[in-house]
């Protein structure tokens, strides 16, 4: 009996423990970089996001209001991960796309998300492993995806669509 009732009392701190365990970033990534050389590359609130996991507060990032065409592109790496014409208004407070460039992300299934959107998941980069933000399958068509991204995680690479050319640097570099 005082088993059952240890068990009752603590299988829901168990649950918590496991679903905030995050999946470390794989062998797979082309960008390895050690912890202390994330931290003089990326700003203290790109650090949190990208490599810590964080989230940044909804309505802060100035891309939220960006409308020039061009792409958006990791601050962590710099490949290229949301062209600007799949950008729409969630109303979220973060800047959201329905379709990221091919090859550019991956998704990881948290064990958190299975409580609410089945079809949630955490979104990374594919070339540096850093945490972008999340997709949900609330998201307008062709997709149905929202891919809500931490504006920390992105910068903003204007082109001038004719020349192909770039005025743009990725920030810290």
């Amino acid at each position: 009996v005082g088993v059952m009732k240890a068990f009752g009392l603590f299988w829901p701190l168990g649950l918590y423990w496991l679903f905030q365990r995050q999946v470390p970033v794989g062998d797979n990534v082309k960008i390895k970089l050690s912890n202390s050389q994330w931290r003089e590359k990326l700003t203290s609130d790109q650090y949190n996001v990208m490599i810590r996991r964080g989230t940044e507060r909804a309505f802060t990032s100035p891309l939220n209001n960006e409308k020039r065409k061009g792409l958006y592109r990791c601050a962590g790496c710099d490949v290229p991960l949301f062209p600007s014409d799949t950008k729409f208004n969630s109303g979220t407070g973060w800047p959201s796309f329905w379709a990221p460039e091919k090859e550019s992300i991956e998704h990881t299934i948290h064990p958190v998300y299975l409580l609410g959107d089945f079809g949630a998941r955490e979104v990374r980069c594919k070339a540096c492993g850093g945490h972008l933000g999340h997709m949900f399958t609330d998201g307008p068509k062709p997709t149905g995806k929202r891919y809500c991204i931490n504006g920390v995680s992105l910068y903003f690479d204007p082109q001038d669509t004719t020349s192909g050319s770039t005025d743009a640097k990725p920030p810290n570099y």
